[in-house]
């Protein structure tokens, strides 16, 4: 399975709506500007992400876009699952070998346990940690 610009753009939009959730609405301009992506392409992730209620938009001069949950109430699978539909590394039949189902029924399931296992919060938390590990090197 390979998680294609949906995926990992809608996953940037909703670290970015987590990074400052509580603290008002966020423009898709902005995140657009932030991660130097387009913001019609946002626009359009956006939409099923809304769909399915886990943003909110807000009108006005300073509206934008919220989280309609906590970061701790929202898995990495939620998203790619919305844009991307449902996880599954082949496209197999009944009639395949069962040996070779089998296979692809394990690894879709591991996709899935670690998707389902990690919130925005946790994202949030490796993006901290990842900053604490770089160095600064001074020539």
């Amino acid at each position: 399975m390979k998680i294609s610009t949906k995926g990992r753009y809608g996953l940037t939009i909703m670290m970015e709506l987590a990074l400052k959730f509580g603290e008002g609405p966020i423009s898709l301009k902005s995140i657009a500007e932030k991660n130097q992506l387009s913001e019609h392409y946002l626009e359009q992730l956006v939409a099923p992400l809304r769909n399915a209620g886990l943003v909110k938009s807000v009108r006005g001069a300073y509206g934008g876009y919220i989280l309609s949950k906590e970061p701790s109430q929202i898995t990495s699978g939620d998203i790619i699952r919305i844009l991307e539909g449902p996880i599954s590394p082949v496209d197999f039949t009944e009639e395949d070998d069962p040996a070779k189902r089998n296979l692809w029924l394990r690894i879709r399931d591991s996709i899935a346990e670690v998707l389902d296992s990690t919130t925005l919060e946790n994202m949030i938390v490796y993006k901290e940690e990842d900053k604490k590990d770089s160095y600064m090197f001074y020539i």
